[in-house]
């Protein structure tokens, strides 16, 4: 339970998350605080409730809280069990009104979130060693200082890459023997089989649910005519998700697609095969009406994807940091 004798502010309310109402005040909330710090992703109501709904290890009602002040959300905070590199860890996220901070109101709820971290722990993994994690933009500095205050300390970077113009896209060939084809939703199953299996390469890798599958396939932007896989045969080589988030873009007032679950299975690496859908991909996006194309990236990708973007014409837009630390129990 959270203390209110110890709330940093007069008058607050705290309490569990409810029910679907309750996505749309953490939407309004997370958009308010993204866009003070420069964060691009606003998620809409419905999204999050996908994201939620569809992920393991996490149960709203039981690991979301929500803070009101006068009737309205002025923070929230939660927590996400995930297996990574097969080390349980613990993430926890928090949101705080831009007009309400540097008033300690994100480190009195940490106090929750700890709590509620050991006690899933000793429940969920009682005598497996436990990581706590959380993620942070550059930008966020205040949210920086209290994971330094709470002992995590940053594990690895992150890029947040943009390209503005899309006219000049170089025409790159795909390796022999590649074609792209339509997605159609017989293909669904395959294609994201096939980037589960990619990503198990990578840094932070865990395991991928049914839940995420629903989900994917379950968001109303989808638009699978804006996918690029690239088939050898009948198996999946490589895939670019590109996605158009209408809401976000009218709230920020741009013209952008953004490429994410880039990859390429192992059989078809250091071919080009990479750049040539990520290429692939621009011109999708251009002739969907698009002005700019984002991705993330991890800094220390060990397949040469940083050098992939900046040679085709994308540039760092902002930085971050995956935190950890062990838990003390």
């Amino acid at each position: 339970m959270i203390d209110l004798a110890a709330a940093p502010i007069g008058g607050l309310q705290v309490r569990s998350f409810r029910d679907a109402s309750d996505y749309e005040r953490l939407s309004e909330l997370m958009c308010a605080a993204n866009e003070h710090d420069g964060d691009p992703y606003m998620p809409t109501a419905h999204n999050l409730q996908v994201e939620m709904d569809g992920a393991p290890g996490t149960d709203p009602v039981r690991d979301v809280v929500l803070v009101e002040l006068d009737g309205t959300v002025i923070a929230a905070s939660g927590v996400k069990r995930v297996v990574r590199d097969g080390v349980p860890t613990y993430e926890i996220w928090g949101s705080v009104d831009p007009e309400y901070r540097r008033r300690a109101l994100g480190t009195w709820l940490w106090g929750w979130s700890i709590e509620h971290v050991r006690t899933r722990a000793a429940v969920e993994d009682p005598d497996a060693p436990v990581a706590v994690g959380s993620f942070a933009e550059e930008a966020e500095r205040g949210h920086r200082a209290l994971l330094a205050a709470a002992g995590l300390r940053p594990v690895r970077h992150f890029f947040l890459m943009r390209r503005t113009g899309l006219e000049d896209v170089p025409d790159v060939p795909l390796p022999d023997g590649i074609e792209i084809r339509p997605v159609s939703p017989d293909q669904h199953r395959a294609i994201f089989d096939a980037e589960t299996e990619a990503f198990r390469d990578h840094w932070g890798q865990r395991e991928i649910g049914e839940g995420e599958f629903v989900a994917t396939f379950a968001r109303r932007e989808l638009d699978t005519d804006l996918w690029v896989v690239a088939w050898a045969g009948d198996e999946v080589a490589g895939v670019v998700q590109n996605w158009v988030w209408p809401d976000e873009n009218a709230r920020l007032g741009i013209k952008r697609g953004w490429l994410e679950h880039i990859s390429v299975r192992r059989p078809w690496r250091r071919r080009g095969l990479g750049r040539a859908i990520t290429a692939a991909s621009l011109v999708k996006l251009r002739a969907a009406g698009l002005e700019e194309g984002m991705l993330g990236v991890d800094s220390e990708n060990p397949n040469g994807a940083l050098g992939l973007y900046e040679g085709l014409g994308f540039k760092v837009h902002s930085r971050a940091a995956a935190y950890r630390r062990d838990l003390d129990r």
